[in-house]
């Protein structure tokens, strides 16, 4: 009896020790894998470290604007009936929210014209897109556009046309418009400070003409500023109303005026 109990236990001796002696192999060989054939987490310093420095990243707020400027184009433009490509492509190009104050930022893209300061907007895009469709510019193009504001209107049109001449009355906006277009590298367009009635004749004949404030008539020297086969784009009516907006082609000596819809823009201000 005493036998095979002392034998009883050293085989259950024995099983304990083969036991944990299985246990402890388990443990290195899952250690060995991780350190072999795993990806351990790195420490979060190191994970730090590896981070692209902060302007190597683009920002959430440039993506959203990109997104917001497709949609204003599909939406806003192209949905309404502009089918020009190379405007499409240039209302979606030109970073609107450049040209609004920082107040405005988040109605950049919004579906209506915005205060830009003195009594002054910055157009509706759709607006803004009509308007250049129907100069139906060309890579050679020499436009003169008269009411520079924020310099949007002359961004656009400066991604179609050759040469832009662009006049602004309101000295401070002519001022900012100038730095503006200076600095996003729009190179091919010039501004002046003056009264837009009278156009700007030292650069004249124009191949295009688009008038983005509104006379109570048809400026004379803005006819004889457009080159035989130039078209103009002009909204027309009293201050405080509605206005028309009128498609103006010069055919050598005859003029042809279409009416293109109603609009509302602020006054053409000057001497005049």
């Amino acid at each position: 009896m005493w036998v095979l109990r002392d034998l009883r236990r050293g085989i259950i001796t024995l099983l304990l020790l083969l036991a944990l002696c299985a246990l402890c192999g388990c443990r290195r060989a899952g250690e060995q894998g991780q350190a072999v054939g795993a990806d351990p987490v790195q420490p979060t310093s190191t994970a730090l470290e590896a981070s692209p420095a902060p302007s190597a990243v683009p920002s959430a707020t440039a993506d959203l604007y990109a997104r917001d400027r497709q949609n204003m184009v599909k939406l806003q433009i192209e949905d309404r009936g502009i089918q020009d490509k190379d405007v499409l492509r240039a209302m979606e190009t030109v970073r609107r929210h450049e040209f609004v104050p920082p107040e405005y930022l988040s109605e950049a893209y919004a579906d209506h014209p915005l205060p830009i300061g003195y009594g002054q907007t910055i157009s509706q895009p759709y607006m803004v897109a009509v308007m250049t469709d129907l100069l139906r510019l060309r890579s050679e193009s020499k436009v003169l556009e008269i009411g520079t504001g924020s310099g949007y209107q002359a961004a656009i049109l400066s991604l179609l046309a050759k040469e832009v001449y662009s006049v602004e009355i309101v000295v401070p906006l002519c001022e900012q418009a100038k730095e503006r277009l200076a600095r996003l590298g729009y190179t091919n367009v010039q501004i002046k400070c003056g009264d837009g009635y009278y156009g700007w004749e030292e650069h004249a004949p124009y191949d295009a003409i688009i008038v983005t404030c509104a006379p109570d008539h048809i400026p004379q020297p803005l006819i004889n500023q457009l080159t035989d086969g130039g078209r103009m784009v002009i909204p027309v009516g009293p201050p405080g109303t509605y206005q028309v907006l009128w498609l103006v082609e010069r055919h050598g000596e005859e003029i042809k005026s279409e009416r293109m819809m109603g609009v509302a823009f602020v006054p053409l201000t000057g001497e005049h």
